[in-house]
């Protein structure tokens, strides 16, 4: 007897051709992310070009009742991309286009597969670029879809605070636009902030106008080391409430340090708990900030300031806080790692990190500390040891750090989204009610539960 994905394949492969595949391999690539979630092979796999056939290969699979998972790099953390209950994997990594770019009014038009890296240098001869930077090479879709943030966040703003507008396709097939070029906008629903982070299951992001910024003048960077992460911490506050504009603030205590200085062969360097600090502006303005930041960091015991002012000094040491994570697995081989993902007011950041500490040593694990700490959020890479218990208790650990971040009025992910990894965490955070509201806004645009199902709600 034939399935109903097996209708939905034929009718699919009539206008995509041998850009619809059931590949074992391809189909393998696409069943998970970068998480230790159990991956699942979609039953297909297709490859898009434009909205339009977006819309028609949902219009397809909503007919005959098959899940659709947006796949964009396969970067994600929290198994956004892991089609759990198989059907179709829209791969939108052909979607590379550049559309437009306003120069004068500093925005631009892209497709989702085009990624952050790819953007900038595109931009780069303008004079502008795209300040969202997650650390990945990720596509810019998948960005807005887990409403991602990185380095430049407490600086730039988010994601969502740099998207203007978007292209969507519904679950019925339907292609709409929402926003626009505007900066602001008094009129309608704001549909464009809906579909940012909300993870492929209300519609698939196609098309994002976003926002852009000007190449500052000046940028210079800096390290600097403490004996302890608490003196770490308590200067990252201190600086944040002095309101110095720093352009990215990250906090690395002495075991992904340590890690880092292995990895990424970093000079002059020692295991210590550290900041990593970039200051931009004009050449007066970045002065101005850095010393004001190095005497509060100062006054907390720093070791001083490593300068990094040339733009290739500056490319290292920002190489090796975005290679933190595969830093930590070289620290330990054969380990798995789970990266957690927690953020709080940042009055409360040392209560979260220096609590975060106790329960790693509790824990007997792994697991170093690193973070965008400027708007408190931070992360633990927990080192799973290839032993029958060990991934057991790597999730205890994850979720008693998520669980402190809860109690101090934080949330359970600043950056990497829900997906299935902190489903189990969005009633404590929002409470029954919200959830509620949030199903029905899912009910109301995906009637059928083909848009990445399993994500985001436990059931």
């Amino acid at each position: 007897m034939s399935r109903p994905v097996d209708a939905a394949i034929a009718a699919i492969r009539e206008f995509l051709g041998e850009r619809l595949t059931t590949n074992a391999g391809l189909r393998e690539h696409h069943s998970h992310g970068q998480d230790t979630q159990p991956p699942v092979s979609p039953d297909a796999v297709a490859f898009i070009e434009t909205s339009e056939e977006a819309g028609r290969v949902l219009a397809i699979c909503n007919t005959h009742g098959v899940p659709v998972v947006p796949f964009g790099t396969g970067s994600s953390l929290e198994g956004h991309v892991t089609p759990v209950r198989g059907g179709i994997s829209l791969d939108l990594s052909r979607m590379t286009q550049v559309l437009e770019v306003n120069a004068a009014d500093m925005d631009c038009r892209v497709q989702a597969g085009v990624t952050h890296r790819t953007l900038n240098a595109h931009l780069r001869d303008q004079g502008l670029f795209f300040p969202v930077d997650p650390g990945a090479d990720a596509s810019i879709g998948g960005m807005c879809a887990t409403r991602a943030s990185g380095t430049n966040a407490v600086r730039y703003g988010t994601i969502r605070e740099n998207v203007l507008g978007l292209t969507v396709a519904l679950a019925d097939g339907r292609v709409i636009r929402t926003g626009g070029r505007v900066r602001k906008s008094a009129t309608g629903y704001d549909l464009t902030h809906l579909f940012v982070g909300s993870e492929g299951t209300l519609g698939v992001i196609t098309e994002i106008q976003l926002r852009l910024h000007g190449i500052p003048e000046a940028a210079s960077a800096a390290i600097c080391q403490f004996e302890t992460l608490g003196d770490a911490v308590e200067t990252v506050i201190a600086v944040m409430q002095a309101g110095i504009p720093v352009a990215r603030i990250e906090l690395l205590d002495d075991v992904q340090m340590g890690a880092c200085i292995a990895y990424s062969k970093l000079e002059d360097a020692l295991p210590l708990p550290t900041l990593f600090f970039e200051f931009h502006g004009t050449e007066a303005s970045v002065a101005e900030q850095a010393t004001s930041a190095e005497e509060i960091a100062g006054s907390f015991g720093a070791r001083g300031f490593r300068w990094a002012t040339g733009q290739e000094e500056r490319n290292k040491l920002w190489r090796a806080r975005h290679d933190a994570y595969w830093a930590c697995l070289a620290l330990k081989p054969g380990h798995k790692g789970i990266a957690t993902d927690a953020i709080v007011p940042i009055s409360r950041l040392a209560e979260a990190i220096l609590g975060a500490q106790d329960d790693i040593a509790a824990s007997g694990l792994t697991a170093p500390i690193v973070g965008h700490v400027g708007d408190g959020n931070f992360h633990t890479v927990i080192l799973v040891p290839p032993e029958p218990d060990g991934i057991a208790r790597a999730w205890e650990l994850d979720k008693k750090i998520v669980a402190r971040a809860l109690a101090l009025g934080g949330s359970c992910s600043g950056e990497h989204g829900v997906g299935i990894g902190k489903r189990e965490f969005l009633e404590v955070e929002h409470g029954a009610e919200t959830l509620a509201v949030m199903r029905s806004v899912k009910t109301t645009l995906d009637p059928r539960g083909i848009l990445n199902p399993g994500k985001i709600f436990l059931n």
